[in-house]
This record gives C-alpha cells, structure tokens and sequence, in this order.
C-alpha cells in the first residue's frame, strides 16, 4: 500500500507550498522566483482549480500523506500530444524516504495507464544529481544534456533530459496491467 496520493492542490496547502518553494536547498533547481509569498501559493492553487493531467499546459498536483492528507510535495505534468514533462518537488520533512518515487511512479502508472501516453521525460539541471537519481531510480534514461540552454537565476544553466516510453515502463511493472 502506498504512503502517498496524489490529489488537487487545496487552499489549505498553501502555508506548506510557500513554506518549502521559499527553501534555498528546495529551490536551488527549480524556476520560480523567489522570494516565493503566500500569495504565489494561492494563485497557483486558484489556477489549478479542475485541472488534470492530459489537459494542455502544466497541471500540478499535491504529493500528500496517505493517512493524513498533509502535504508533502507537489508534482507537475505537461501534456503535449502522446507525451508529457513531469517534475518533482519535494518539502524538506519528507526528503530521503522514498516518497519521492511512490509519487512519482503513481503518476507515471496513471499517465501510460489511463492517458495512454507513449513517452514521459523530465528536464533537470544536471547539477541536481537527487533529482537524476530519483528518475534513474524510476527507470528513466538519461537522453542527453544540452549545455547552457536556459537562463537560471541570472546565469546559463545546461539541461539533462531523460526519457522513459511506455514500453520500458511495462516491462518493469507488468503487474500494473496497462492500457497498450
């Protein structure tokens, strides 16, 4: 039995989102600006309001404790035909217990399950070898790294993409009973 669901951002996980995006250690990696205020938290939240993964744009979703509700995280998914960009971010309480993964595989399953995508991949600073460990872990592919391709917090930053098709995610988890 998993630890973790994942469900809609609620009004109530602002105070958390806030609290963890404002980490340093948290932040070092992602995009958004910072300092991050409650406000941010709220308006992202308003915006996510009925969204689902498989809809076009971003579409975040709270990593939440399974007993409690409590947010732990978020993760994000980007649809674009038969494939979609996810990404992780994780609050520093529950960092290091592999909740990371339960999360994210809970929405590779759905993504190749119900959505019946063809590849999933993530764009991460290779500088983030958590994060790279984590998608390695999950049975991505590390496909190449383009170097100072995007502008990060005032300098170049290179970019690692991984990859994993839906192939590859139903030899590892034939139980999982896929949609081909």
């Amino acid at each position: 039995m998993s630890r973790v669901v994942l469900r809609p951002l609620i009004s109530a996980d602002a105070p958390a989102l806030t609290a963890y995006r404002n980490d340093p250690e948290v932040a070092r990696y992602q995009g958004w600006p910072l300092p991050y205020p409650l406000a941010a938290a709220e308006a992202l939240i308003h915006t996510m309001d009925g969204r689902t993964p498989g809809q076009d744009g971003w579409t975040q979703l709270a990593l939440a404790d399974a007993d409690t509700g409590a947010l732990l995280g978020d993760l994000a998914v980007r649809g674009a035909g038969q494939q979609a960009e996810v990404g992780i971010t994780l609050a520093p309480h529950a960092q290091g217990y592999g909740l990371a993964a339960e999360g994210l595989n809970l929405l590779i399953a759905h993504l190749f399950g119900a959505l019946a995508l063809h590849r999933v991949y993530a764009s991460v600073d290779p500088r983030n070898r958590r994060a790279a460990a984590l998608l390695a872990r999950a049975g991505f592919r590390h496909e190449g790294t383009t170097l100072e391709s995007y502008l990060h917090r005032g300098g170049w930053a290179d970019d690692a993409i991984h990859g994993l098709l839906a192939r590859e995610w139903r030899a590892r988890h034939p139980q999982e009973n896929l949609v081909s």
